[in-house]
């Protein structure tokens, strides 16, 4: 599952992945090194298998961060893809050796079929569900009444896997801060404070369908229904809901959910709600809210760098992803459009606590933001 790409496109993000990851040291395949490290490995049999996770999605943008994050904390990654194509690929090109070489092994996995789920998550204690469905004809992400229900299942059936295969313990679910912010507007006195976004907020169905808000929708429905199928077992799963996900190369890499993120990102900005978080700090997050599931972690995190709050900054956002940067702004939203403080405030103190010393609501102080 993911987004459709072609042959180049995926040759360019693993060129990147690999730049980038001996740029960093942590990681290289080379021939005859898997060898001696396997045997190294077999000696503590009980301590690798505890590390030993499994990411779905770990060729996309986030996923290859996320894969990148985990290798650097000492994890053993079993990178679950979608076709046979993508894992040729990858081989020819020499990115991942055999046999679990350096700490990748590579397995063929349909998030639609939980027999394949169970083979690919068994003998790892964690999954990462990083993948999605996003239509790649467009900037709508999704089409009406098809890709919300192909996420939503497919969130359900990787829980339901997880639940199933008894060596997994946690599951990390990547959902959206999209799931969190299109809420029916309703009176309050903004002269006093704005509402305030959090773990708690939830997207309102009938609101992201009445405005064709797809992305929104679905990535409601998959998060309600990973939490459904958790719910009465002993998984321990937790949901990290990122804003739009930038970084070097997000434009080329990632445009797709990009600009499907921005479904309606005018309302967004002018009611204080439109974000952006860096991959690498996303990958983080996901990596050290993972090991606290073994301590207090729990429910949904919300993840930004940044709030933008400015028109400029949101039309820099669309020419980056070759949107056409409109004279006006469309109608949605926009009689909240008149100098007035924004409606909603967002807030991550729930991750801010969990990984940072400073216990506080940040807001735009945390995680500080390099613009592109």
């Amino acid at each position: 599952m993911g987004v459709l790409r072609s042959t180049q496109s995926l040759e360019a993000e693993v060129e990147e992945m690999r730049g980038a990851l001996l740029l960093h040291g942590a990681w290289a395949w080379r021939p005859g090194g898997g060898a001696a490290k396997r045997a190294a490995r077999a000696v503590e049999p009980a301590a690798a298998e505890a590390r030993t996770v499994c990411v779905t999605g770990g060729t996309s943008f986030l996923g290859f961060a996320v894969v990148d994050r985990l290798l650097r904390h000492g994890y053993t990654v079993r990178l679950a893809l979608e076709t046979q194509e993508d894992l040729d690929k990858l081989r020819e090109m020499e990115m991942f050796g055999e046999n679990g070489r350096d700490g990748v092994w590579t397995v063929i996995a349909n998030v639609m079929d939980p027999e394949s789920l169970h083979e690919a998550f068994d003998g790892c204690v964690g999954v990462f569900h990083t993948s999605s469905h996003v239509d790649p004809a467009g900037i709508s992400g999704y089409t009406k009444n098809t890709w919300q229900a192909l996420e939503a299942k497919a969130a359900e059936l990787v829980v339901e896997a997880c639940v199933r295969t008894e060596s997994v313990r946690k599951c990390v679910l990547t959902s959206s801060l999209l799931a969190c912010v299109w809420r029916q507007n309703y009176p309050h006195d903004r002269r006093r404070f704005p509402t305030t976004i959090d773990e708690n907020c939830w997207s309102d169905e009938s609101l992201c369908r009445d405005n064709k808000l797809w992305l929104s929708l679905g990535k409601t429905m998959a998060e309600k229904a990973a939490w459904r199928a958790a719910r009465g077992t002993d998984l321990k799963l937790v949901t990290i809901c990122p804003a739009l996900v930038t970084g070097p190369g997000f434009r080329r890499r990632n445009p797709t959910p990009s600009i499907a993120y921005l479904k309606g990102a005018h309302a967004m900005l002018v009611q204080g709600l439109l974000a952006t978080a860096n991959v690498e700090r996303v990958a983080e997050a996901h990596v050290r809210v993972y090991e606290e599931l073994s301590g207090t972690a729990g429910g949904r995190y919300i993840c930004y760098d940044h709030v933008v709050r400015r028109g400029e900054e949101f039309a820099e956002l669309q020419r980056q992803l070759g949107l056409r940067v409109p004279a006006t702004p469309d109608g949605y939203g926009g009689d909240d459009d008149d100098g007035r403080a924004p409606r909603f405030q967002l807030c991550n103190r729930k991750l801010a606590a969990l990984m940072s010393a400073r216990r506080r609501c940040t807001y735009d102080a945390y995680f500080p933001m390099p613009q592109e």
